[in-house]
């Protein structure tokens, strides 16, 4: 957020990222593992003669480990979704580091999903001929969860303006 902008305070605030399965300790050991079984096989085929094989089974976890590098990069991305006063704000964090930030006023912002023929979909926040997609990165049940945890959030915040509703 801008540091000269006034602090609000959050009504609703999600940070987004992407999911993996596999945490940093369970990896070093899987890599672990994965070295030592390769290096016994390579031991064994330098013994019975074949020593150019050797090379082979470090390059295999060579690979396996750069695509887990990768993979874990990718991670360092999010979405920060926030509803305070009368800003609705979205931050972005690219792989990169970068951010970008977009603003909607909170009373015309309008939720969509749209579903696909397939199991996918797509979620964007719109309003005056502006649209943004959010938590492209995350899974399509989540997008749907939290397309309904966004509507209910507006809808609270609109009617805690809103005295006579209350």
């Amino acid at each position: 957020m801008d540091p000269s902008a006034p602090s609000r305070r959050p009504f609703f605030e999600r940070v987004l990222s992407p999911h993996r399965s596999l945490p940093p300790c369970n990896f070093h050991m899987l890599m672990g593992l994965l070295g030592l079984i390769s290096f016994a096989a390579g031991v064994g085929f330098v013994a019975i003669g074949a020593w150019p094989v050797f090379g082979f089974f470090g390059l295999d976890v060579a690979l396996v480990y750069v695509a887990f590098r990768l993979n874990y990069r990718t991670a360092r991305q999010s979405e920060t979704i926030r509803l305070a006063d009368d800003v609705f704000s979205v931050e972005r964090v690219s792989v990169r580091g970068e951010r970008r930030n977009w603003r909607f006023q909170p009373f015309w912002v309008k939720v969509i999903l749209e579903e696909r023929p397939d199991t996918s979909n797509r979620l964007l926040v719109a309003s005056h001929g502006r649209s943004l997609v959010i938590g492209d990165f995350v899974a399509p049940a989540a997008r749907r969860e939290l397309a309904a945890t966004l509507r209910d959030a507006l809808t609270r915040w609109r009617n805690s303006l809103n005295p006579a509703r209350q």
